[in-house]
């Protein structure tokens, strides 16, 4: 049974007021979401710096417009029937292009959009030498992106990097003003403290999000305990990315030195693997159903 847009992110918001470690990875393009789908999970999270370094070879460091990540948008959400959070950077302009952005990105099917604090063009929140923007054009881009949303169980999710910048208390303070502005969903980036990581859910009432990035700057902790810690949702924005380099890195040298790659599933999907993940069935059956039929 096919669920409603409006069904689905009423749901979603439900789900994520429970407030117990909701487990979402990110994904880069439809394949990657339906491979996230098909192992079980919830929900996923459209990566702004999926999209940036497997389509366009690129670092994450503000490449890529509004056009890109509505198009990668609408390709995921004709591929999954999953909550979708989609990471929409700095809104790509001021309080104005995020009215526009969310307009956009809600039309193309997103059930969250992430927004952050961080002047354009935005850095990978574990780089170093990221800026933000004022606490205060942040509160309008937060303003503008609520009012602008047609349906009210789309979540805005505000991300602060200040931490990094000015210090935890001032992503702190910003926190509870975005949650004021009208935030659904707080994220704090690249927190380094165990300590701050357990406070932060106290000090906030609001549902937030934890991202880990393998090999980044938060400590990784278990679903269990971040949820236990009242963490909402708990990101790997970029588990999917990392492991599929890593598989073609191991495939290509496989084949680089060898001279030749067979059916090996310690290094490749069985072919017949790559056809059920994309319903090839299912359109064999649809060709077989819309043939044409002897007059």
């Amino acid at each position: 049974m096919t669920i409603s847009s409006t069904a689905r992110r009423a749901a979603f918001r439900a789900k994520v007021n429970q407030r117990q470690g909701l487990l979402v990875p990110g994904a880069f393009n439809a394949m990657s979401a339906r491979v996230i789908e098909d192992a079980g999970f919830e929900a996923l999270y459209l990566t702004g710096a999926g999209v940036t370094n497997m389509s366009f070879g690129l670092p994450d460091l503000g490449f890529i417009g509004l056009a890109d990540i509505a198009e990668h948008t609408a390709r995921v959400r004709d591929a999954v029937a999953l909550p979708l959070i989609v990471d929409a950077d700095t809104g790509f302009g001021n309080a104005l292009n995020v009215r526009q952005t969310v307009r956009t990105l809600e039309r193309s099917g997103a059930d969250a959009i992430q927004f952050e604090d961080q002047v354009m063009p935005k850095k990978c929140g574990h780089f170093a030498g990221k800026e933000v923007i004022s606490a205060s054009e942040m509160l309008g881009k937060i303003r503008a992106a609520v009012d602008a949303r047609e349906d009210p169980n789309l979540l805005i999710i505000a991300r602060t990097d200040a931490a990094a910048v000015h210090g935890i208390e001032d992503a702190i303070e910003r926190g509870h003003r975005f949650v004021e502005a009208g935030a659904d969903i707080l994220f704090i980036e690249a927190t380094e403290s165990l300590t701050d990581i357990e406070r932060l859910p106290k000090l906030i009432d609001a549902p937030q999000l934890i991202n880990i990035v393998i090999g980044g700057k938060t400590p990784t902790q278990s679903r269990e305990a971040l949820a236990g810690l009242g963490y909402a949702i708990v990101l790997y924005a970029n588990a999917a990315l990392q492991g599929a380099v890593l598989g073609m890195q191991r495939a290509l040298g496989t084949l680089r030195a060898n001279g030749r790659l067979d059916e090996d599933a310690s290094l490749v999907a069985p072919f017949s693997e790559r056809q059920r993940l994309v319903n090839k069935p299912l359109y064999d059956a649809l060709d077989r159903e819309y043939a044409a039929k002897d007059d």
